[in-house]
Protein backbone atom coordinates (compact mmCIF):
# COMPACT_ATOMS: atom_id res chain seq x y z
CA UNK A 1 0.00 0.00 0.00
CA UNK A 2 1.34 3.33 -0.75
CA UNK A 3 0.73 7.16 0.63
CA UNK A 4 -1.07 9.35 -1.65
CA UNK A 5 -2.32 12.45 -2.03
CA UNK A 6 -5.14 13.23 -4.11
CA UNK A 7 -5.69 17.25 -5.06
CA UNK A 8 -9.21 17.91 -6.37
CA UNK A 9 -12.39 16.36 -4.87
CA UNK A 10 -14.98 17.11 -7.77
CA UNK A 11 -17.61 14.87 -9.25
CA UNK A 12 -14.39 12.52 -10.49
CA UNK A 13 -11.89 13.38 -8.32
CA UNK A 14 -14.10 12.38 -4.82
CA UNK A 15 -15.19 9.04 -5.59
CA UNK A 16 -11.11 8.09 -7.24
CA UNK A 17 -9.30 9.10 -4.17
CA UNK A 18 -12.44 6.84 -2.69
CA UNK A 19 -11.43 3.89 -4.25
CA UNK A 20 -7.71 4.94 -3.01
CA UNK A 21 -8.58 4.90 0.49
CA UNK A 22 -11.06 1.52 0.05
CA UNK A 23 -8.15 -0.27 -1.73
CA UNK A 24 -6.46 0.24 1.31
CA UNK A 25 -3.56 3.52 0.39
CA UNK A 26 -2.84 6.27 2.95
CA UNK A 27 -4.81 9.11 1.40
CA UNK A 28 -4.27 12.81 2.23
CA UNK A 29 -6.97 14.91 0.04
CA UNK A 30 -6.98 18.81 -1.00
CA UNK A 31 -9.81 20.62 -2.12
CA UNK A 32 -9.97 24.39 -2.86
CA UNK A 33 -13.30 24.26 -1.51
CA UNK A 34 -12.88 23.08 1.94
CA UNK A 35 -16.38 21.67 2.36
CA UNK A 36 -16.09 19.00 -0.05
CA UNK A 37 -12.44 18.00 1.97
CA UNK A 38 -14.40 18.12 4.93
CA UNK A 39 -17.35 15.72 3.11
CA UNK A 40 -15.13 13.14 1.72
CA UNK A 41 -13.13 13.22 5.34
CA UNK A 42 -16.41 12.15 6.59
CA UNK A 43 -17.20 9.68 3.97
CA UNK A 44 -14.11 7.59 4.11
CA UNK A 45 -12.05 8.75 7.78
CA UNK A 46 -13.73 6.21 10.09
CA UNK A 47 -13.38 2.82 8.09
CA UNK A 48 -10.45 3.70 5.48
CA UNK A 49 -8.18 6.13 6.86
CA UNK A 50 -8.29 9.25 5.06
CA UNK A 51 -7.17 12.68 6.12
CA UNK A 52 -7.07 16.06 4.70
CA UNK A 53 -4.81 19.43 4.56
CA UNK A 54 -4.84 23.08 4.15
CA UNK A 55 -3.12 23.56 0.94
CA UNK A 56 -1.50 20.76 -1.99
CA UNK A 57 2.20 21.43 -0.37
CA UNK A 58 1.20 20.03 3.00
CA UNK A 59 -1.01 17.19 1.42
CA UNK A 60 1.91 16.30 -0.88
CA UNK A 61 4.89 16.54 1.53
CA UNK A 62 4.97 12.80 2.82
CA UNK A 63 3.19 11.58 -0.46
CA UNK A 64 5.03 8.29 -2.20
CA UNK A 65 2.32 9.40 -5.40
CA UNK A 66 0.30 12.57 -5.52
CA UNK A 67 -2.60 12.51 -7.99
CA UNK A 68 -4.45 15.62 -9.60
CA UNK A 69 -7.75 16.23 -10.89
CA UNK A 70 -9.02 19.89 -11.15
CA UNK A 71 -9.94 22.14 -14.26
CA UNK A 72 -8.30 23.39 -16.23
CA UNK A 73 -4.18 24.20 -17.60
CA UNK A 74 -3.95 27.84 -14.83
CA UNK A 75 -5.71 24.90 -12.13
CA UNK A 76 -2.90 22.74 -12.60
CA UNK A 77 -0.10 25.16 -12.41
CA UNK A 78 -1.56 26.33 -9.14
CA UNK A 79 -1.86 23.37 -7.13
CA UNK A 80 1.41 22.07 -9.03
CA UNK A 81 3.91 24.86 -8.61
CA UNK A 82 1.98 27.61 -7.42
CA UNK A 83 3.70 29.03 -3.79
CA UNK A 84 1.70 26.73 -1.87
CA UNK A 85 1.91 23.95 -4.66
CA UNK A 86 2.70 20.19 -4.36
CA UNK A 87 6.14 20.73 -6.09
CA UNK A 88 7.05 22.40 -3.40
CA UNK A 89 7.21 19.79 -1.24
CA UNK A 90 7.46 16.37 -3.34
CA UNK A 91 10.41 14.32 -2.37
CA UNK A 92 12.67 12.92 -4.65
CA UNK A 93 11.21 9.07 -6.03
CA UNK A 94 7.76 10.43 -5.93
CA UNK A 95 5.63 10.78 -8.88
CA UNK A 96 3.06 13.59 -9.59
CA UNK A 97 -0.32 12.02 -11.66
CA UNK A 98 -2.21 14.33 -13.44
CA UNK A 99 -5.90 13.40 -13.95
CA UNK A 100 -6.72 16.82 -15.84
CA UNK A 101 -7.89 16.83 -19.09
CA UNK A 102 -5.14 19.98 -20.05
CA UNK A 103 -2.85 20.64 -22.95
CA UNK A 104 0.38 18.93 -23.96
CA UNK A 105 2.01 21.60 -23.59
CA UNK A 106 1.43 21.76 -20.01
CA UNK A 107 2.30 18.23 -19.60
CA UNK A 108 5.56 18.59 -20.97
CA UNK A 109 6.35 21.79 -19.48
CA UNK A 110 5.62 19.67 -15.44
CA UNK A 111 7.67 17.07 -16.53
CA UNK A 112 10.68 19.26 -17.08
CA UNK A 113 9.98 20.74 -13.70
CA UNK A 114 9.55 17.71 -11.99
CA UNK A 115 12.45 16.07 -13.27
CA UNK A 116 14.99 18.90 -11.72
CA UNK A 117 13.32 18.15 -8.65
CA UNK A 118 14.11 14.55 -9.10
CA UNK A 119 10.69 12.97 -8.79
CA UNK A 120 8.44 11.98 -11.98
CA UNK A 121 5.63 12.99 -13.52
CA UNK A 122 2.54 11.22 -15.71
CA UNK A 123 -0.26 12.77 -17.48
CA UNK A 124 -3.18 10.63 -17.26
CA UNK A 125 -6.47 12.00 -18.04
CA UNK A 126 -9.22 9.53 -18.02
CA UNK A 127 -12.80 8.79 -19.89
CA UNK A 128 -15.48 7.39 -18.64
CA UNK A 129 -17.55 10.12 -16.75
CA UNK A 130 -18.69 10.29 -13.80
CA UNK A 131 -20.34 6.80 -13.86
CA UNK A 132 -17.06 5.53 -14.43
CA UNK A 133 -15.23 7.37 -11.58
CA UNK A 134 -17.58 6.19 -9.20
CA UNK A 135 -17.41 2.27 -10.15
CA UNK A 136 -13.65 2.43 -10.77
CA UNK A 137 -13.85 1.63 -13.84
CA UNK A 138 -12.16 4.74 -15.87
CA UNK A 139 -9.91 4.13 -18.66
CA UNK A 140 -6.62 6.15 -18.34
CA UNK A 141 -4.42 6.97 -21.31
CA UNK A 142 -0.88 7.59 -20.16
CA UNK A 143 2.68 9.89 -20.58
CA UNK A 144 5.31 10.32 -18.90
CA UNK A 145 8.95 7.89 -17.78
CA UNK A 146 7.93 4.28 -18.11
CA UNK A 147 9.53 4.15 -13.85
CA UNK A 148 7.12 6.92 -12.91
CA UNK A 149 4.51 5.56 -14.65
CA UNK A 150 5.63 1.94 -13.29
CA UNK A 151 4.93 3.05 -9.97
CA UNK A 152 1.52 5.00 -10.45
CA UNK A 153 -0.52 2.08 -12.23
CA UNK A 154 -0.62 -0.59 -9.97
CA UNK A 155 -2.06 2.55 -7.60
CA UNK A 156 -4.61 3.72 -10.36
CA UNK A 157 -6.06 0.13 -10.79
CA UNK A 158 -7.78 0.76 -7.56
CA UNK A 159 -10.06 3.17 -9.93
CA UNK A 160 -9.19 2.03 -13.60
CA UNK A 161 -10.28 -0.62 -15.89
CA UNK A 162 -7.54 -0.06 -18.20
CA UNK A 163 -4.18 2.28 -17.93
CA UNK A 164 -1.80 2.24 -20.65
CA UNK A 165 1.39 4.32 -21.19
CA UNK A 166 1.40 5.94 -24.42
CA UNK A 167 4.38 7.50 -25.26
CA UNK A 168 6.47 10.42 -23.11
CA UNK A 169 5.17 13.29 -21.85
CA UNK A 170 2.30 14.83 -23.46
CA UNK A 171 1.06 11.79 -25.15
CA UNK A 172 -1.56 11.18 -22.88
CA UNK A 173 -3.14 14.60 -23.04
CA UNK A 174 -2.68 13.89 -26.98
CA UNK A 175 -4.56 10.62 -26.62
CA UNK A 176 -7.51 12.50 -24.31
CA UNK A 177 -7.46 14.78 -27.56
CA UNK A 178 -8.53 11.93 -30.18
CA UNK A 179 -11.18 10.72 -27.67
CA UNK A 180 -12.84 13.99 -27.28
CA UNK A 181 -12.89 14.51 -31.38
CA UNK A 182 -14.19 11.28 -31.86
CA UNK A 183 -17.35 11.96 -28.97
CA UNK A 184 -18.17 14.78 -30.60
CA UNK A 185 -18.98 13.34 -33.92
CA UNK A 186 -20.64 9.97 -32.36
CA UNK A 187 -22.88 12.13 -30.54
CA UNK A 188 -23.57 14.91 -33.37
CA UNK A 189 -24.47 11.85 -35.20
CA UNK A 190 -26.69 10.02 -32.60
CA UNK A 191 -28.68 13.28 -32.20
CA UNK A 192 -29.49 13.77 -35.66
CA UNK A 193 -30.36 10.11 -36.20
CA UNK A 194 -32.90 10.14 -32.80
CA UNK A 195 -33.99 13.49 -34.18
CA UNK A 196 -34.56 12.10 -37.63
CA UNK A 197 -36.32 8.49 -36.31
CA UNK A 198 -38.82 11.06 -33.65
CA UNK A 199 -39.66 13.34 -37.26
CA UNK A 200 -40.21 10.05 -39.08
CA UNK A 201 -42.85 9.03 -36.38
CA UNK A 202 -40.91 6.11 -35.78
CA UNK A 203 -40.65 4.07 -32.65
CA UNK A 204 -37.16 5.33 -31.60
CA UNK A 205 -36.72 2.66 -28.50
CA UNK A 206 -37.28 0.17 -31.54
CA UNK A 207 -34.60 1.24 -33.84
CA UNK A 208 -32.20 1.39 -31.48
CA UNK A 209 -32.52 -1.91 -30.22
CA UNK A 210 -32.01 -3.30 -34.16
CA UNK A 211 -29.16 -0.54 -34.93
CA UNK A 212 -28.05 -1.08 -31.89
CA UNK A 213 -26.57 -4.81 -32.61
CA UNK A 214 -25.12 -3.62 -35.95
CA UNK A 215 -21.95 -1.17 -37.43
CA UNK A 216 -24.00 2.16 -35.74
CA UNK A 217 -23.62 0.75 -32.03
CA UNK A 218 -20.99 2.55 -29.56
CA UNK A 219 -21.08 3.58 -26.01
CA UNK A 220 -22.93 6.54 -26.63
CA UNK A 221 -26.07 5.25 -28.03
CA UNK A 222 -25.77 2.14 -25.16
CA UNK A 223 -25.90 4.58 -22.32
CA UNK A 224 -27.45 8.27 -23.55
CA UNK A 225 -29.87 7.12 -26.60
CA UNK A 226 -33.07 6.65 -23.97
CA UNK A 227 -32.40 10.36 -22.15
CA UNK A 228 -31.54 12.05 -25.45
CA UNK A 229 -34.83 10.93 -26.21
CA UNK A 230 -36.82 11.92 -23.53
CA UNK A 231 -34.62 15.28 -23.38
CA UNK A 232 -32.84 14.25 -20.28
CA UNK A 233 -29.21 15.72 -19.86
CA UNK A 234 -28.61 15.79 -16.50
CA UNK A 235 -26.17 12.35 -16.70
CA UNK A 236 -22.60 13.16 -17.48
CA UNK A 237 -20.06 15.63 -18.59
CA UNK A 238 -20.83 18.92 -19.02
CA UNK A 239 -20.99 21.00 -22.23
CA UNK A 240 -18.52 23.70 -20.51
CA UNK A 241 -15.93 21.01 -19.98
CA UNK A 242 -16.34 19.96 -23.20
CA UNK A 243 -15.99 22.93 -24.34
CA UNK A 244 -12.98 23.43 -22.79
CA UNK A 245 -11.45 20.15 -24.12
CA UNK A 246 -12.63 20.89 -27.78
CA UNK A 247 -10.60 23.77 -27.41
CA UNK A 248 -7.35 22.31 -26.62
CA UNK A 249 -8.37 19.84 -29.51
CA UNK A 250 -8.43 23.01 -31.93
CA UNK A 251 -5.66 24.37 -30.62
CA UNK A 252 -3.45 21.58 -30.69
CA UNK A 253 -4.58 20.89 -34.52
CA UNK A 254 -3.62 24.44 -35.55
CA UNK A 255 -0.40 23.68 -33.84
CA UNK A 256 0.42 20.08 -35.95
CA UNK A 257 -1.46 20.61 -38.94
CA UNK A 258 -4.64 17.83 -38.23
CA UNK A 259 -7.58 19.32 -39.45
CA UNK A 260 -10.88 18.88 -37.50
CA UNK A 261 -13.51 20.66 -39.55
CA UNK A 262 -16.33 18.14 -38.15
CA UNK A 263 -14.81 18.57 -34.61
CA UNK A 264 -15.17 22.92 -34.85
CA UNK A 265 -18.89 22.61 -36.41
CA UNK A 266 -19.83 20.32 -33.36
CA UNK A 267 -18.12 23.40 -30.76
CA UNK A 268 -20.11 25.82 -32.57
CA UNK A 269 -23.04 23.67 -31.90
CA UNK A 270 -22.00 23.46 -28.07
CA UNK A 271 -21.97 27.18 -27.96
CA UNK A 272 -25.87 26.79 -29.14
CA UNK A 273 -26.58 24.96 -26.12
CA UNK A 274 -24.93 26.99 -23.87
CA UNK A 275 -27.05 30.11 -25.39
CA UNK A 276 -30.05 27.73 -24.72
CA UNK A 277 -28.77 27.64 -20.98
CA UNK A 278 -27.31 24.55 -21.30
CA UNK A 279 -23.78 25.49 -19.96
CA UNK A 280 -24.53 22.45 -16.83
CA UNK A 281 -26.01 19.84 -19.18
CA UNK A 282 -24.21 16.92 -20.34
CA UNK A 283 -22.81 16.19 -23.63
CA UNK A 284 -25.66 14.17 -25.11
CA UNK A 285 -27.41 17.57 -24.71
CA UNK A 286 -26.72 18.37 -28.77
CA UNK A 287 -30.08 16.84 -29.64
CA UNK A 288 -32.22 19.66 -27.78
CA UNK A 289 -30.66 22.37 -30.05
CA UNK A 290 -32.31 19.99 -32.85
CA UNK A 291 -35.67 19.46 -30.95
CA UNK A 292 -36.01 22.97 -30.32
CA UNK A 293 -36.98 24.04 -34.41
Amino acid sequence: MARVAFIGLGVMGFPMAGHLAEAGHEVTVYNRTTIKAKQWREAYKMSHGGSGAWTPAKAAENAEIVFACVGNDDDVRTIATGPDGAFQTMQPGSVFVDHTTASADLARELAAKAETRGFGFVDAPVSGGQAGAENGQLTIMCGGDAAAYAKAEPVMAAYAKQSRLLGPAGAGQLTKMVNQICIAGLVQGLSEGINFAQKANLDVAAVIDVISKGAAQSWQMENRWETMNQGQFDFGFAVDWMRKDLSICLAEAQRNGATLPVTEIVDGYYAEVQEMGGNRWDTSSLIARLNKS
